[in-house]
């Protein structure tokens, strides 16, 4: 399993490495893209609304490429197992890939473990407002995660297909913010 992981891993750096941006577009600062989209959360499907959520307060919005492959079922692991350490900062998470929503509805189940949604973007609008498109494999979207403000400003982003930094680092914009 760890080989075929790092295998993964490696195959995603070497298409990172000859991607134009390796960062995402949006910096922080500017202005989060609103969205409307079909997620899953524990099976149900329902309308993820970023303007909704933002009234309660912060939004992680993650990108992951493929539900089911080794990287993204490791991420969606991490972020269940910190939901919680995020409730506690008034943050909210949801993962966006492209994959159709019968997917995505098994995989909020079985690894995101009914602790968040996961948004099917099959038109892949969502993943391009966030320039977070994989260059090289654009029918993916590229591990990109962010920070919003309740404000609707990006107040972090992070792109990297190695899936173990994505909730540290996120979880530390949060508690830097939270601090202010």
């Amino acid at each position: 399993m760890r080989r075929l992981f790092a295998l993964s891993v490696a195959a995603f750096a070497l298409a990172a490495a000859f991607t134009p941006s390796a960062q995402a577009a949006l910096d922080v600062g500017d202005k989060a893209p609103d969205f409307a989209i079909d997620a899953s959360l524990g099976g149900n499907v329902f309308k993820f609304k970023l303007a909704d959520e933002l009234k309660k307060g912060p939004v992680v919005l993650y990108f992951f490429p493929a539900a089911f492959s080794v990287g993204c079922t490791i991420e969606a692991h991490e972020f269940a197992e910190a939901t919680d350490q995020y409730r506690a900062l008034g943050a909210s998470i949801i993962g966006v890939s492209a994959d159709g929503l019968d997917a995505l509805k098994k995989f909020s189940v079985t690894e995101c473990r009914n602790k968040f949604p996961v948004g099917a973007d099959a038109d892949q609008s969502v993943m391009k407002s966030y320039d977070a498109v994989l260059a090289l494999k654009p029918e993916y979207a590229n591990r990109t995660s962010y920070v919003i403000a309740p404000n609707g400003t990006i107040l972090y982003q992070y792109t990297s297909l190695n899936p173990f930094k994505h909730v540290n680092n996120t979880m530390n914009a949060l508690k830097g913010w939270a601090k202010r």
